[in-house]
């Protein structure tokens, strides 16, 4: 009988594995527990899982066919990983950030005229939430529903602000906020200063992003020599790559990926655009920061 696993065994294997890890988690979330005071805060677990989206089944299905394909577990799991985190090694994140700067200033000035109608904050926000931007609309219709609810408006847009997380997006909620504590006039003038403001931000990120994109450009065609090139030694000469098949090679392989990723990293850094922090948190939103 050969020492290793043919691939069909360790896919048996790995999904006779994820089976019962699934009905474990069934069973612990069917029996019921008292909920402490502790638990009632809102998990970030959730949200986490969310944000994902799409990327967590495909990324189990390229581990699993890199498993099939080499019978290495350490480069399934990195292909995983790489698939998980394309976004921020890609630089995709920045870009969000840009395209949220770009909505909140749309939405500002779509509120600003609203406003200049003599209409009160309340009956505002929920008549611009779909003229706003996709990457902002479903926060917006969060809040929409929760002054549905008889939220106080205050809360509501601290609320908002955590949703959006983003420093822009504080200084616009926070004016709002404070309109919605002191009932002062001058809103609309406010608003438009904070929309000129959104806007500065926005063609400095921009600029910043146009100077950084050549790394991140960089950054993409590394990755994908690096997969190409030990992709097709693995599947079309495999003799030249069987001794990282045995546990030391998998060792090996393990402390290779680690260098790999941590230059990834390092060229991820002088790309990265360095966002002003937030100063509207929650007193949730900065335990879970803190943690």
């Amino acid at each position: 009988m050969s020492g290793a696993l043919g691939p069909e065994v360790a896919l048996v294997v790995l999904l006779g594995g994820v089976a019962a890890a699934g009905l474990v988690l069934l069973v612990v979330a069917l029996v019921p527990r008292p909920v402490s005071e502790t638990a009632r805060e809102p998990s970030r677990l959730l949200p986490a899982v969310r944000s994902l989206g799409a990327r967590l089944p495909v990324a189990i299905g390229v581990g699993l066919l890199v498993l099939l394909l080499t019978r290495w577990v350490v480069a399934a799991v990195a292909a995983g990983a790489l698939v998980v985190l394309w976004r921020r090694v890609a630089g995709r994140e920045g870009s969000l950030g840009v395209e949220k700067v770009e909505a909140l200033a749309a939405w500002t000035e779509s509120l600003r005229d609203t406003v200049a109608g003599a209409v009160g904050l309340e009956q505002a926000i929920p008549s611009t939430v779909h003229a706003a931007s996709p990457v902002i609309r479903d926060d917006l219709q969060t809040l929409a529903d929760r002054l549905r609810v008889r939220v106080p408006l205050p809360e509501a847009l601290q609320r908002l602000a955590d949703d959006l997380d983003d420093a822009t997006a504080d200084l616009v909620v926070g004016a709002l906020m404070l309109n919605a504590r002191l009932r002062g006039p001058g809103l609309r003038d406010v608003l438009g200063s904070l929309a000129d403001s959104a806007r500065a931000d926005l063609e400095m990120r921009q600029r910043v992003n146009a100077d950084r994109r050549s790394i991140q450009r960089s950054v993409q065609i590394i990755l994908g020599v690096t997969v190409l090139f030990v992709g097709g030694l693995s599947i079309f000469n495999p003799g030249y790559v069987e001794p990282y098949t045995s546990p030391l090679g998998q060792l090996v392989l393990a402390g290779i990926l680690g260098l790999f990723a941590a230059g990834i990293t390092w060229l991820r850094r002088l790309a990265r655009f360095e966002t002003p922090g937030r100063f509207l948190r929650s007193r949730v939103d900065r335990a879970g920061a803190s943690a």
